[in-house]
């Protein structure tokens, strides 16, 4: 399975702009297109598209933010794949994916990400990947998840 993260720039905007969410998701996730009005007002919000076979089939926006105790944080803070292209395997594999890039990337020992409790979907995928709940919340109300990365678990 030929797969890629791409930025998103002028030529792939629009494709990433037609990505959908399931209608039973929709209050879990913000729309790309809001994701990418973020990302251009908080520069520290980088945007991706995913792709599998050179067609965009997923989304994710990741950052890293300052914490109050003067660490700073990984966040995956959004991720889904296109409602057509659900129940493919393609949520697991590339969730795998953007671990591992983001690992290489910035060289962290943690992940975050947050999630409403009700999204059972995501919670279970996430679950799966080791990401616990630390038992904070985000400005939202989302839950907070964390993954502790060992060296020897990715590469």
């Amino acid at each position: 399975m030929f797969t890629e993260i791409r930025d998103i720039t002028a030529l792939n905007k629009e494709e990433i702009l037609a990505l959908r969410i399931a209608d039973s998701q929709q209050d879990f996730i913000e729309s790309t297109q809001q994701c990418l009005a973020e990302a251009e007002t908080d520069t520290r919000f980088i945007p991706i598209g995913l792709y599998k076979e050179d067609m965009a089939v997923g989304f994710a926006m990741y950052g890293v933010f300052p914490h109050k105790d003067n660490t700073q944080r990984v966040w995956l803070d959004r991720y889904f794949i296109d409602e057509r292209y659900q129940q493919k395997g393609l949520g697991k594999y590339f969730l795998r994916q953007l671990i591992n890039y983001l690992v290489a990337k910035y060289n962290c020992q943690n992940i975050y990400l947050s999630v409403y409790d009700n999204n059972t979907v995501a919670v279970e995928l996430y679950k799966k990947f080791g990401f616990i709940f630390n038992g904070e919340l985000d400005d939202k109300g989302e839950k907070v998840m964390v993954k502790e990365v060992h060296a020897h678990d990715y590469h």
